[in-house]
């Protein structure tokens, strides 16, 4: 389904922020894009669903293939219209508008194949907490109401493959736990594809089949799911546990930092 083949990013022709960048979604796959702040995650997502260009940001190398398309020229509007929607991070909602306006203003850039008032039923299925609040205005709504409702709106612009950037930021482990639960459904039951930006990589690879991991803009590590939960690498570096199964003390952040071993 999704391909990225070793590009390179720029922004403002200065800063280079991905190098080398390689990875794949297959069809109705979870994957989870892994790192640290600043790593480059959320850069990855901009490269691939165009949102770059208003960022003066560019892939100079590389490509990024799309069911066999080359996309990585194309705007915003024209990837969103093959199927590829970033839920991003922060919950950008239209704060003035009702949670149902929010919903209704994503088929603009709807992929063809489904009435308006199909998608509309679809989102309130799996989210029906949005039917309650659907003449709310969005910008009352708590953060996990917004969560769902930007969510929701990848629904209506009837998403094949949802890049969804740092889902759990800013929410509590029950809400967590819930949009966690509606992801899991989504691509279970409408075999909806999902790249899973977090940094809570225990619940992301509970989650996901595959995973990346990142450092400074490189792919640095990927495999299976259950793999790289019991890589020793990652318990100790995003569990905090060390090799005995003991947590990390982070006093320790000096050695921690050299014992990388990706990074020598």
């Amino acid at each position: 389904m999704l391909k990225i083949n070793n590009i390179d990013v720029f922004y403002k022709d200065v800063i280079f922020v991905l190098k080398g960048v390689s990875l794949e979604v297959q069809d109705t796959a979870v994957v989870a894009l892994l790192g640290s702040n600043g790593a480059g995650k959320s850069t990855t997502l901009k490269a691939i669903s165009g949102l770059l260009k208003p960022e003066e940001g560019k892939v100079t190398s590389g490509n990024i293939e799309f069911d066999g398309r080359r996309i990585e020229n194309l705007m915003p509007e024209e990837i969103a219209r093959l199927g590829i929607l970033q839920v991003m991070e922060g919950r950008r909602v239209f704060p003035q508008l009702t949670t149902e306006e929010n919903l209704k203003a994503s088929t603009s850039t709807a992929r063809r194949g489904f009435a308006a008032s199909t998608l509309l039923g679809r989102v309130y299925h799996y989210l029906p907490r949005l039917k309650e609040l659907r003449h709310s205005v969005a910008g009352y709504l708590s953060g996990g109401e917004q969560q769902m409702l930007v969510i929701g709106r990848a629904l209506m612009a009837n998403a094949k493959l949802m890049l969804l950037d740092e889902p759990s930021l800013g929410l509590s482990p029950l809400l967590v736990r819930h949009i966690f639960d509606i992801i899991k459904r989504l691509n279970e039951e409408e075999k909806l594809s999902i790249l899973l930006v977090e940094q809570n990589v225990k619940l992301a690879l509970s989650l996901t089949t595959y995973g990346y991991i990142m450092e400074n803009g490189k792919i640095v590590l990927d495999g299976p799911a259950d793999k790289l939960r019991e890589n020793e690498d990652v318990k100790e570096f995003y569990f905090g546990l060390k090799q005995s199964g003991a947590r990390r003390n982070y006093r320790e952040v000096k050695h921690y930092k050299r014992r990388k071993r990706w990074l020598g």
